[in-house]
């Protein structure tokens, strides 16, 4: 039997994704249905550049309505964990790190691959950097493999 793919999100994500869910039913789908309703009344559907625009648009909507309810149905919340003096470093922590190569510190925040987005700092836990410090803790200075040049880097502070 196929395991079941379980989709890492924190509390926010979801809301982000609940959210979406309800624009694309209620207010993107309609919309698109209409623009459909209004191509269709102008006639011949073969050289109709409005129809095939809105079927495109609709499968678009259609497709990510699908995707969003798959990644809901098999969420799982990284729940918030009380303080610990030995933290470690784990899916929904905030890291400080410094990169020795760089000779500064990152602050990151450690998510599931859907919720990855590293222009603002939430790096996917299948990412290089996450695998090397998950289950980390501070003070600890591990090296970062998988990448073309490997460099270490040191947890400075883990906010869970």
């Amino acid at each position: 039997m196929e395991e079941q793919k379980k989709y890492l999100l924190s509390k926010e994500g979801i809301e982000k994704l609940e959210a979406e869910l309800r624009e694309l039913i209620d207010v993107k789908r309609p919309a698109v249905i209409k623009l459909i309703q209004e191509a269709r009344e102008q006639g011949d559907l073969s050289e109709n550049a409005d129809y095939d625009t809105a079927k495109n648009q609709q499968a678009e909507i259609e497709g990510r309505i699908k995707e969003v309810q798959e990644i809901l149905n098999y969420a799982q919340v990284i729940e918030d964990q009380p303080k610990d003096v030995n933290a470690r470093v784990k899916i929904g922590s905030k890291v400080q790190i410094y990169d020795f190569a760089e000779k500064t510190s990152f602050t990151y925040e450690i998510v599931g691959e859907v919720e990855a987005d590293p222009d603002n700092n939430k790096i996917s836990n299948l990412s290089p950097l996450a695998k090397a410090i998950l289950n980390k803790t501070i003070g600890t200075t591990v090296e970062v493999h998988g990448v073309e040049n490997p460099y270490k880097v040191k947890v400075e502070k883990i906010k869970n």
